[in-house]
């Protein structure tokens, strides 16, 4: 059943290409079982629909860039056969040859679906409001800051912030997830994903080339396999393997006079399978490793990422949330408790603009309002709440109005601050009340990525820009083989540049402009593809769609497993070929049965890099 679905599908994807197969099969059965209508082998019916294609394109690689390559040799396999009018065997070369050109074809598109998917996303027309007035314009006409409306059914057009409304979205283009997700004023939405439910306005951010969408094609269309340099090796190999079928089968000729042995052996000779063992193997991890949420923009970062010892990581946005959550509450007052002194600091903050004053009303949605608020640059917020003055913000702030800490709560400030917190301290009628302790939160996957990527014999380290308490926190809890904190872009080059004199490969995952450099040097370049910077991800090899860094030890392990399967393909391609060649010399293998075992090597290979569109490590 399965494989009437697939011919089908291929009927309908290519009906000329099916027709032409179909023609070609059922002309190679009538010469088999010798049906003639007429006196004319219904195989040069073959040889017409599937050989001339192959002698054209030999033809014009030699003619116009002496491009010696398998289709030469098969050219002349051909012409051979039909001299000694072996017309059967013609055909049947002919028809493997092209069957197996089409299965390679159908493996790499097979492999790439996924994400070319994303091309036929793009939307198409944005409805652009206009005071009162709404009307449909060409998608690439939005400009930034322009507001669009977005109703039930449609695709966001560009990436925005939703100003008005409140609706569902399903974002399985971008992140994978199954279940729509909810939005409302203030959230981001991205282009490409659908709006389920609710009409909502939007406030376009990035727009044209700049979207997160077109982001991602670009990636995608980049994605090609012929820019790895173990493919040229193939490719060298058999230009080589070329020559020797010509030499080969024109010294068996001279030793035995039979013209038939050396025929056979250029139709084994052949480098088929040896071509196709490389490119196949590395689309089919293309086509896995997108599947999986990850864009790779070459088949060359497959292949270094294999070779790949040390994993450096940045902190913010890659190993962290990228954004403070409230980590501890410090009360100094005996009549306030850690929650009502959370609740007061919410109040005082709640019209602050702040990140951190962000996060301590994130932290406690349930608070009252100011009754005054004013906002102190660079040192923090005074408002009065319930009558009483409150001051929330750093030392500077407490000690200009002449308010100090005790030394115990001195020394509970410098325990939250040794792991790595900022502190927003708090006083109340000019007494010091207590203080907030912020941290970037550290992503729930973020300890057992690491522990996979240690179990895979690599090490990690981590490169940061953060304060050094804030790194060595973070190391000691994802236990890190080093940490290397308040690093400028420059140290993290240093830093990769002095590992690679040491002799090893690193890897870098980063998501933002200061990682772009560090990402572009390192042996190997992993973005975060969602919140990452758009130069992070241009600079990168690679890019975590969903920002999902539990797909690393997968993508680590499905590079080694990709050079496996490239190493076995090319150890049976050539095993089955010397093997097929000393069966045609000692008169042993005849043209038709050399064809089908040489092409039978083809299908085996393509069949078994395949096999990687779907693989996965269950340890992972």
């Amino acid at each position: 059943m399965a494989m009437l679905t697939s011919l089908r599908e291929w009927y309908e994807e290519d009906k000329q290409q099916a027709l032409t197969f179909g023609v070609a099969a059922l002309a190679l059965l009538l010469s088999f079982f010798d049906v003639r209508p007429g006196a004319i082998d219904p195989a040069w019916v073959t040889v017409l629909l599937c050989g001339v294609p192959i002698l054209r394109e030999a033809g014009e690689g030699l003619w116009k860039r002496f491009d010696i390559k398998a289709d030469v040799l098969v050219s002349l396999a051909l012409i051979a056969s039909v001299l000694i009018d072996e017309i059967f065997a013609a055909g049947e070369v002919a028809f493997i040859m092209q069957l197996g050109s089409m299965l390679e074809e159908r493996t790499v598109a097979r492999a790439r679906a996924g994400i070319e998917k994303l091309v036929r996303l793009t939307p198409r027309t944005a409805r652009l409001v206009d005071g009162d007035a709404e009307r449909v314009v060409p998608a690439e006409q939005v400009a930034a800051g322009d507001v669009l409306r977005v109703l039930p059914g449609e695709t966001v057009p560009v990436d925005g912030v939703i100003t008005e409304g409140r609706t569902s979205i399903n974002q399985a283009v971008m992140t994978g997830e199954s279940l729509p997700v909810d939005k409302g004023p203030g959230d981001e939405v991205c282009s490409g994903t659908v709006n389920q439910f609710g009409a909502f306005d939007m406030r376009a951010v990035k727009v044209g080339e700049d979207s997160s969408l077109q982001r991602m094609i670009r990636l995608v269309q980049s994605a090609d396999a012929g820019k790895a340099r173990i493919v040229g090796m193939a490719d060298r190999w058999a230009t080589w393997i070329v020559a020797g079928a010509l030499v080969s089968a024109a010294a068996t000729w001279l030793v035995t006079g039979e013209i038939l042995r050396a025929v056979t052996i250029l139709v084994v000779f052949c480098p088929c399978a040896l071509v196709l063992a490389t490119p196949t193997a590395i689309m089919a991890a293309i086509g896995n490793a997108t599947r999986n949420g990850v864009l790779v923009r070459e088949g060359d970062a497959l292949e270094r990422l294999a070779r790949a010892d040390t994993v450096a990581f940045d902190k913010t946005g890659t190993l962290t949330r990228g954004r403070p959550g409230v980590r501890g509450v410090h009360s100094a007052l005996p009549d306030r408790d850690g929650p009502a002194l959370l609740a007061l600091a919410a109040a005082a903050e709640s019209r602050s603009e702040h990140p951190l004053g962000r996060a301590v009303v994130a932290a406690c949605p349930e608070h009252g309002a100011p009754e005054s608020f004013r906002m102190l640059p660079g040192r923090g917020v005074e408002a009065v709440v319930d009558g009483r003055r409150v001051l929330a913000g750093n030392p500077a702030l407490l000690a200009e109005n002449g308010i100090c800490p005790s030394p115990d709560d001195e020394r509970a400030a410098a325990r939250q601050r040794a792991e790595g917190c900022t502190l927003v301290h708090l006083a109340e009628d000019g007494r010091y009340a207590g203080f907030i302790a912020l941290a970037d939160e550290l992503r729930d996957d973020a300890a057992d990525t690491v522990r996979a990527i240690r179990a895979a014999g690599v090490r990690a380290a981590l490169l940061t820009g953060d304060h050094e308490e804030a790194a060595r926190h973070v190391a000691a809890t994802l236990r890190l083989d080093d940490v290397r904190a308040s690093c400028l872009p420059e140290d993290k080059l240093r830093w990769i540049e002095e590992r690679e004199r040491e002799g090893r490969r690193v890897c870098m995952i980063g998501d933002g402009i200061n990682d772009a450099p560090a990402l572009k040097r390192a042996f190997v370049g992993v973005a975060m593809g969602g919140i990452g910077s758009d130069i992070a991800v241009e600079a990168a090899d690679m890019a975590l769609v969903r920002d999902d860094i539990r797909r690393l030890p997968h993508i680590l392990l499905l590079s080694r497993r990709m050079m496996r399967v490239i190493g076995i393909n090319l150890t049976f391609s050539l095993a089955l070929n010397f093997a097929a060649i000393l069966l045609a010399m000692a008169g042993l293998l005849s043209p038709v049965p050399g064809a089908l075992i040489h092409n039978a090597g083809s299908v085996l290979v393509i069949v078994h890099s395949a096999l990687l569109l779907r693989w996965h490590e269950k340890n992972v």
